[in-house]
């Protein structure tokens, strides 16, 4: 996919939160590890006292929703998102705080001045960017020389992989985009960053209403082959693998921590 189809897409897939939300459910519901991706996230981020961060990518903002401490323990907190639309569900989510600000922002052309955030997070979101190596310059470029940038991503191992073996016969390939995966993070990430730390989140779903992941499924912007296959037919072959009444699916997330500059910069 070039790269301006693929800003379509992400802008199509993200104009609302609606999709976004069904994704998000199906691992509040099903997932094996009841911790949490985000409070694991969560625990791994270290904040200096009156911090200024940003997060770029914060989507509906749910995972700051109950973690009022740290926002509390920021001295100044920017969530941003490309889509217009995140950041006003970001807003309803989070609600207004003084050390609080909501923009639109684009990673690749960040509105800042150098070494400006003790803290840049993206979760979950490098994989859209169309000039990754850009999107980290600026990354690397606000961040303090000190800082720490936290990136969440996938593996390539885990549900779209494992839903493209299934549903292999009605054209589903899996196409996911790979621009920034737990494989290759650490390499891309090195370009810019001295220090990069791994870190991986042990998960998967039991899934017991296949219902569910048929929504799931149809919420993806990679299964639009399935345009064509009727709902019921999907569901048939989910239930057909399920074990005493459970869909066991892999899960591969994590995230990296990455720290200091390459000689480059």
């Amino acid at each position: 996919m070039n790269e301006i189809n693929d800003s379509r897409t992400v802008e199509k897939q993200y104009v609302s939160s609606n999709n976004l939300n069904t994704r998000i459910s199906i691992h509040d519901k099903y997932s094996t590890n009841k911790q949490g991706f985000a409070n694991w996230i969560y625990s791994h981020y270290e904040f200096p006292q009156a911090a200024r961060v940003l997060e770029l990518g914060c989507g509906t903002g749910s995972m700051w929703k109950e973690h009022g401490d740290l926002i509390q323990k920021c001295g100044h907190l920017v969530l941003s998102d490309y889509s217009d639309a995140m950041v006003e569900t970001t807003r309803n989510t989070v609600g207004e705080h003084d050390n609080v600000e909501f923009m639109t922002i684009d990673i690749q052309d960040i509105p800042y001045e150098a070494d400006n955030f003790d803290v840049v997070i993206a979760n979950m979101m490098l994989y859209h960017v169309p000039d990754l190596a850009k999107a980290l310059a600026e990354v690397r470029r606000v961040l303090k020389k000190d800082g720490k940038f936290y990136c969440a991503t996938f593996g390539e191992h885990g549900i779209i992989e494992y839903l493209s073996k299934l549903l292999g016969e009605y054209g589903v390939e899996d196409d996911v985009n790979k621009n920034f995966t737990l494989q290759n993070g650490r390499e891309i990430l090195q370009r810019v960053f001295a220090d990069v730390e791994r870190k991986d989140y042990e998960d998967s779903l039991a899934v017991t209403d296949v219902g569910d992941m048929v929504d799931y499924i149809y919420s993806l912007s990679s299964m639009t082959s399935l345009g064509d296959v009727p709902r019921e037919k999907i569901y048939s072959v989910l239930q057909s693998h399920t074990v005493n009444g459970v869909l066991p699916v892999p899960k591969e997330y994590g995230m990296f921590i990455a720290s200091g500059e390459t000689e480059l910069h």
